[in-house]
């Protein structure tokens, strides 16, 4: 496809009118603060965000709801993989991504995406503060933890994370504990139900089908340990999320 006449009709628009994109150093820096989880100059950047929102930015639809999603799309994807370099696991940078774009898809006002906006760019930021306090984690804690999330559908046990890191299994049992501040058992478990939340809310997978891709024994192990966890059982916690649910499957009005 030859876009140079459509690109070269663009271009002249543009200094026409005088338009002038945000400085890629100046976009990047808001990243990085978001990357360094500083909740609070994030937070102040935002409000300078909000008051010229669309300053800079170009137009990706006619439609102003709908070139607002696409930014934020494009901006929560960048965030992701920049927190992912930051020391994020990269399967909670990803699926926070996918959470924040399904909600930006339920949005029905271009005001709402901006305010959506401000939330996952706290949100990220808050996550990355967290990461940040846990960055004397050694590197054998921090593999063990990206094996975990890798590898949820398993039965996990501490032999296997140990294998794979070619540790012995006690060593890494204390040093994980030590370092992660729970047994390494309870964090598998910890990380299951977080996983189990959000299929619950996302989705409508039936509980026997979420137990075994969680790799829990059975639906009766799989709900007395979300109920352990949660207090309530899988079939609780998602109905009192069922708009939630209903919204991110609506159809659009044609």
């Amino acid at each position: 496809m030859n876009t140079n006449k459509e690109l070269n009709y663009r271009l002249f628009v543009q200094i026409e009118e005088d338009f002038h994109r945000t400085e890629i150093s100046s976009e990047f820096s808001r990243y990085d603060e978001i990357k360094n989880g500083n909740v609070e100059k994030v937070q102040a950047s935002f409000e300078e965000i909000r008051s010229n929102y669309y300053e800079g930015k170009g137009l990706l639809s006619d439609d102003l709801l709908r070139n607002n999603q696409y930014h934020f799309a494009i901006g929560t994807g960048i965030i992701a993989r920049i927190c992912i370099d930051g020391g994020m696991a990269h399967n909670i940078a990803y699926t926070l991504s996918d959470i924040y774009i399904r909600k930006c898809d339920c949005c029905k006002k271009p005001e709402e995406v901006i305010d959506l906006t401000g939330a996952m760019m706290l949100d990220f930021a808050q996550r990355m503060r967290e990461v940040r306090k846990t960055s004397s984690v050694s590197l054998h804690v921090r593999r063990t933890v990206d094996f975990i999330y890798r590898n949820l559908g398993e039965s996990l046990t501490l032999k296997m994370a140990a294998e794979h890191e070619g540790l012995d299994p006690s060593y890494l049992s204390k040093l994980f504990s030590k370092e992660m501040k729970m047994p390494i058992k309870a964090y598998i478990l910890k990380a299951k139900i977080a996983t189990a939340q959000n299929i619950l809310v996302f989705s409508d997978f039936p509980l026997s089908e979420i137990a075994v891709s969680l790799g829990f024994s059975s639906q009766s192990a799989f709900s007395a340990a979300f109920r352990k966890h949660t207090g309530m059982t899988p079939f609780q916690y998602r109905s009192s999320y069922t708009d939630v649910y209903e919204l991110s499957h609506e159809k659009p009005e044609n």
